[in-house]
């Protein structure tokens, strides 16, 4: 029977609804048949060309997804206690979030970082602040993901310069640093910059680690924060790897053979609300990744075209009613990541939306990654969806809209050029006005938020972040500054702007900077200067 005749037969039926869609408002049809799925060479095997199934062939079945959970708050000694914890229960790799000064490129005595040091994440001003944060834990052991992009250069060279005084040599550091500034200014809006040397940054940073840090990825073009910005998941996928685009390309211009460093570019999706797109978005992501890394640029070796990917759940679908709630979104979500087939995954606490997550809240998170991985019977399978008409038909069509969007990007001239014209932001815009509208009308349900509400609600306990913190933190950095070496630091400061203006490679003198007292904000403060500041052209 085809799937017209079924249709005829079954569809005197009225609907419960008017129209069926995802999260993103892609229509869903009834049914899909054997005659939706693609060739068979697009689905493929696990481990091998196009990846639709996998980037690896056994998968969970060698060794599980990375389990992380987002920690950062107060000062470096708050956060170490946390990151402790967390690998004492069970964690098997650190994400670290930064506070706003710190996300910023300024030090935690600056006047703009006033009433913010420590309250979104944990300040890091100087060396002797990373020191601390990592105190105890061995940097060749744990594996290290940093939430970080403007600023990238400078925490990345701390990260470095404290492996170094463990005794760990950098081949043997591993790691994530987010570093994509591409999606800072198409998205989360934290800068120092304008694209084009902030892009310059980082493929220093890539052809850098490439060479002296092999197990490091340089950034982590990262679909998550456009997401969360209200991108459909068909924008979500194209945004990022038109962004992925622009780095290999930036990269090939200066003379790198592709296949030096592609296989270190490491991404970052969002895992909404809607199950079975958000699968989907995962097995297109593998499939087009591996298209334009071994059709357009080029790359010969298997590991340049695998995509490999961290995950978290989705932030912007937490609810600050009925917050419990949040605990069923975040296990859906996790579950259409695993079965998505991710590398790292990141699960929400249900208070995220009131505050930094407590303790309690923190472990409910990971222990639901654990019971998925340990109880559920998931990890046993690689790509179970495969040959699902349903699942296959949604993978194919998110592919041919995510590559209609990269082919407009591309006769504009490139992403930069497509930023520079405001064409993803106002994609994204558009996108994120049509959800709420659909909110607000109920055609889009938010438990506990627009259905099925409560009239009085529990409070759930928070973490609360001590005022305290601010002034030790501020304290530490006037001190840290009066301490080191001031001839020394100044010299340092001015080969890094020697190296912004001659056009070498910024890290080495990065790296020698920091080892001599140079601080997150003096760097930041040299790119300030010799780039420029970038202000948004929509706010001009």
């Amino acid at each position: 029977m085809t799937k017209r005749e079924w249709l005829q037969r079954t569809y005197p039926t009225k609907e419960r609804l008017s129209r069926f869609s995802t999260v993103s408002d892609m229509e869903i049809d009834p049914i899909y048949m054997a005659d939706e799925l693609p060739a068979a060479e697009d689905i493929g095997v696990p481990g091998e060309y196009p990846f639709t199934r996998g980037p690896y062939g056994t998968m969970y079945r060698t060794r599980l997804w990375s389990m992380r959970q987002f920690a950062g708050f107060g000062g470096p000694d708050d956060t170490n206690r946390r990151f402790k914890y967390l690998l004492e229960h069970g964690q098997t790799g650190l994400s670290t979030a930064f506070d706003m000064p710190t996300l910023m490129g300024y030090d935690a005595d600056h006047p703009r970082s006033l009433g913010e040091v420590g309250r979104e994440g944990v300040s890091v001003s100087t060396l002797e602040d990373m020191q601390r944060l990592f105190d105890g834990i061995p940097l060749d052991q744990v594996t290290t993901s940093m939430t970080v992009n403007c600023s990238a250069s400078a925490i990345l060279a701390m990260y470095f310069a404290v492996a170094e005084r463990q005794g760990v040599p950098l081949e043997k550091v591993g790691g994530t640093i987010q570093n994509d500034m591409l999606k800072e200014f198409i998205a989360q809006r934290e800068w120092i910059c304008p694209p084009e040397p902030s892009v310059r940054i980082v493929a220093d940073m890539i052809e850098f680690t490439s060479k002296h840090a092999p197990r490091w990825h340089a950034v982590s073009i990262s679909g998550y924060h456009i997401r969360e910005a209200g991108s459909t998941a068909i924008q979500e996928l194209a945004f990022t790897l038109a962004d992925g685009i622009g780095y290999v390309e930036a990269c090939v211009r200066r003379g790198l053979d592709v296949d030096s460093f592609a296989p270190r570019l490491s991404f970052f999706f969002d895992v909404h609300n809607d199950f079975f797109e958000e699968i989907a978005k995962l097995r297109a992501a593998r499939r087009m990744w591996a298209k334009i890394m071994k059709e357009r640029f080029g790359a010969k070796q298997p590991e340049s075209w695998r995509l490999r990917t961290h995950a978290q759940t989705a932030g912007v679908s937490l609810t600050a009613q009925q917050p419990t709630n949040n605990v069923v979104r975040v296990t859906v979500q996790a579950l259409a990541a695993v079965l998505g087939g991710v590398q790292s995954l990141h699960t929400n606490s249900m208070d995220e939306t009131l505050a930094l997550p407590s303790e309690e809240a923190v472990m409910v998170a990971l222990r639901t990654q654990q019971i998925l991985a340990e109880e559920s019977g998931v990890a046993n399978l690689i790509d179970p969806l495969a040959g699902s008409y349903a699942v296959e038909a949604l993978t194919g069509k998110i592919e041919r809209e995510a590559w209609a969007y990269i082919e407009r990007i591309d006769r504009m001239g490139g992403i930069v050029k497509a930023i520079d014209l405001g064409y993803p932001q106002k994609e994204i815009g558009e996108a994120a006005y049509r959800f709420q509208r659909a909110f607000d009308r109920g055609d889009k349900v938010m438990v506990g938020v627009n259905k099925y509400q409560v009239p009085e609600e529990r409070p759930i306990p928070i973490l609360k972040i001590d005022p305290e913190i601010e002034k030790q933190q501020c304290e530490r950095v006037r001190a840290w500054k009066k301490s080191r070496n001031a001839a020394e630091a100044r010299a340092a400061t001015l080969r890094v702007r020697e190296a912004c203006e001659s056009g070498e490679n910024v890290m080495p003198p990065i790296l020698a900077a920091v080892k001599k007292g140079v601080t997150v904000g003096e760097v930041s403060d040299v790119f300030r200067e010799i780039f420029g500041e970038y202000r948004d052209p929509a706010w001009v």
